[in-house]
């Protein structure tokens, strides 16, 4: 649950009292023009960047997490960034594990933490590079490592910032089959910024529509008045679509 968040990089707020709620089982595309504050309102709600407001999870409000418990119940991959370290495919995913790990003088690496990396990497069609250096990726193949990442941390609620950049085609409609199939098998939901109209409502169960900072607009998919998303980027969505379509009948 989003309760009343406002958030920002300086003295003027980007996120205006933003709330919403997010149930298990349902996956949340949120949509808007550049600079609406899409990404911000992801900092927020992740605590990556401080807020005013309440964000919970299951009852518990995220500031009375410890970083581990938050990262138990949390996952949050942002837009594809450098990359600094040579670790493989392998070793990067099971950076995801880290939180569940018994700790001590030495960290554990469980049959069920392995388990749960390769299933990942399945999951993502990296198995078969597991062993390659991520410094030696394309950055489609990088994106799909960190997704696997996320996906081996086992959280319950996964915060996407446009997970799709980098994706051909074919790797973008497996990437949201996958985390739609990922919400389906437990107490789970997904929250993602996506810029392709088509791929976020195709995706979605609920769609929040951002403008200047402010929902516009929250609604099931089916229930969306599609004349929103036109006034919210300024131009006619669906005849847009539509034009393009013909290409292809």
């Amino acid at each position: 649950m989003v309760e009343h968040v406002t958030c920002g990089y300086g003295k003027e707020p980007i996120i205006k009292d933003i709330s919403f709620q997010v149930e298990e089982g349902e996956c949340l595309s949120i949509l808007g023009p550049n600079g609406c504050g899409k990404t911000t309102l992801l900092r927020g709600i992740s605590g990556i960047l401080k807020s005013q407001g309440k964000v919970e999870i299951c009852g518990q409000n995220i500031l009375s997490l410890s970083p581990r418990q938050k990262a138990l119940q949390m996952a949050f991959m942002s837009q594809l960034s450098s990359v600094y370290f040579s670790y493989t495919v392998y070793e990067t995913v099971m950076l995801g594990r880290y939180a569940h790990q018994k700790k001590g003088a030495f960290y554990t690496t469980s049959k069920e933490d392995k388990r749960i990396v390769e299933e990942s990497l399945r999951r993502t069609d990296m198995l078969k590079l597991k062993d390659r250096l991520i410094t030696e990726l394309s950055g489609g193949q990088l994106q799909r490592v960190f997704l696997a990442r996320v996906f081996a941390q086992e959280p319950q609620i996964i915060l996407l910032d446009e997970p799709t950049n980098h994706l051909d085609l074919k790797y973008q409609v497996e990437l949201m089959a996958a985390l739609k199939e990922w919400v389906k098998q437990g107490e789970r939901c997904v929250v993602g910024v996506l810029h392709d109209v088509n791929l976020a409502l195709d995706f979605a169960d609920k769609v929040l529509l951002m403008e200047q900072g402010k929902v516009k607009a929250m609604e099931k998919v089916e229930n969306l008045d599609i004349s929103l998303i036109s006034e919210t980027y300024g131009m006619d969505v669906a005849g847009h679509m539509k034009t393009i379509l013909k290409r292809w009948v």
